[in-house]
């Protein structure tokens, strides 16, 4: 069943930026009322990271990439930190609002199926972005470790919390229950950033495991914002953006159908 809207019937003209406006900022109040679980606690997560493989690897090892180990580090795990928690802001609210049977109170304004998708990626983003900043800063502060690119960085950090935003709200659509949410994110979204050269340069990788490595959209976001951070990366940063551009577009449009068809919204 489709949701419920008319776009030629619309008083307010082709896009409706009054809700569009509330849907983000619900969204993104949504994180910010709890921000010592949704900012404070990956900023804690990230730093004990870096300080266990500091303690356990990181003074023996030789550098990565002509960098030490501990500053090749950082930005995968800043991009990991991204990347998890934009999936976890937009695939949490569509289950909670499914579960508790409040989804209505989003498919029922008028807000057309493109609205609604750009209105739970911006709240996706603007977590992302926020954590970035957040870890960036104690980078700087702890480490000394400054954006040698700050463009590209930034680029890429609002290409992961799109990406991820959207896989997020698909995989929120697609689940109907808490364990089915679990089992994605478990399965797919965590291999899927520890798997991407988060930790190590794909270049020690077997060829067929590096090559692989080269079809996974996150490995690009996490070498995008390596190359942004520190100025060594395993890929050109312009393939690095077609990629994950295309490959956002692409869950974005898919899950734009979901939405425009309700599918598993309505009964």
């Amino acid at each position: 069943m489709q949701i419920p809207f008319e776009q030629n019937k619309r008083r307010f003209g082709t896009v409706n930026w009054m809700g569009l406006y509330t849907l983000a900022k619900r969204e993104t109040q949504r994180f910010l009322v709890v921000w010592t679980q949704t900012l404070l606690a990956p900023l804690v997560t990230a730093g004990l990271f870096l300080l266990i493989f500091n303690i356990a690897i990181g003074p023996s090892r030789a550098d990565v990439m002509g960098v030490p180990f501990l500053t090749f580090l950082a930005p995968g795990i800043m991009m990991m930190t991204v990347i998890q928690n934009a999936f976890a802001n937009t695939s949490s609210s569509m289950v909670i609002a499914k579960v508790q049977g409040n989804i209505v109170d989003t498919l029922m304004p008028p807000l057309s199926p493109l609205e609604i998708l750009l209105g739970y990626l911006a709240g996706g983003i603007a977590r992302g972005v926020l954590i970035a900043f957040v870890i960036a800063l104690a980078l700087a502060l702890v480490l000394g470790l400054v954006p040698q690119n700050p463009l590209i960085a930034l680029i890429f950090v609002i290409l992961g919390g799109a990406f991820m935003g959207a896989l997020g709200l698909f995989a929120g659509i697609f689940a109907n229950k808490f364990d089915q949410m679990a089992a994605i994110t478990n399965f797919i979204v965590t291999p899927l950033a520890f798997l991407s050269g988060t930790f190590y340069s794909v270049e020690a990788l077997p060829p067929i495991l590096n090559r692989l490595s080269h079809v996974n959209p996150v490995f690009y976001l996490i070498d995008g914002l390596r190359h942004g951070m520190i100025g060594v990366s395993d890929s050109a940063p312009a393939l690095g953006i077609a990629v994950c551009s295309g490959a956002t577009l692409a869950i974005c449009a898919v899950t734009w159908q979901m939405l425009r068809k309700g599918y598993r919204l309505k009964a």
